[in-house]
């Protein structure tokens, strides 16, 4: 379980979308010198399929995202 891993702070599931054939979750993982592979390993072995990855964030605090307004508006 990824709960378990002491490097994982915290983890947050989302479910995005459902339709006949599979459910989209989105998944938020913080935590200090992440494992990419070895998180995607315990997701495979839950039936998970990573179909892409939107967002990465680093550094000493987090930034957030800022949408800017056209200067005509």
């Amino acid at each position: 379980m990824l709960s378990r891993d002491e490097r994982i702070n915290g983890i947050n599931l989302s479910l995005k979308e459902v339709d006949q054939n599979t459910e989209s979750i989105s998944v938020t993982i913080e935590g200090d010198d992440l494992d990419f592979e070895s998180i995607k390993e315990v997701l495979e072995q839950a039936g998970a399929v990573i179909h892409s990855i939107d967002q990465v964030v680093a550094g000493k605090r987090f930034v957030e995202e800022v949408t800017l307004q056209p200067e005509n508006s």
